[in-house]
């Protein structure tokens, strides 16, 4: 007969009846949401805008984490979302920069001056 370790009272965390139970917070989702939808438009600059409310939403909910103790979960969605919106920004703003190199690029070996035809004067 096997029989399983008891724990000592004082090392139990016991819970009040009228806690709440712990539940996983609804803006955690919508981070990741977000996050995944700036990483897909990125690459078309339109991912600054789901980037930023992502980074912004995931500062609420933090908050509100903090603020309720251990009652609200989700803080992987929140790094994962977190870590998403950071690529998408990441990725729009190198197809930014690689859109003015190429266009300043482009201008410095345009033509120089006003380009006539042959028989013009």
């Amino acid at each position: 007969m096997q029989s399983t370790p008891v724990t000592p009272a004082y090392q139990q965390r016991l819970r009040h009846p009228a806690d709440p139970d712990p539940v996983r917070s609804t803006k955690a989702g919508a981070v990741f949401a977000l996050g995944l939808v700036a990483v897909i438009t990125g690459v078309l600059v339109g991912g600054v805008v789901p980037a930023t409310l992502a980074l912004l939403l995931s500062r609420q909910a933090r908050r509100e984490a903090y603020a309720s103790r251990g009652y609200l979960t989700g803080a992987v969605w929140l790094r994962r979302g977190e870590r998403l919106a950071w690529t998408g920004l990441l990725l729009a703003g190198s197809v930014l920069t690689l859109a003015v190199v190429l266009g300043i690029f482009n201008w410095a070996t345009g033509p120089i001056g006003q380009d006539f035809a042959p028989g013009v004067d």
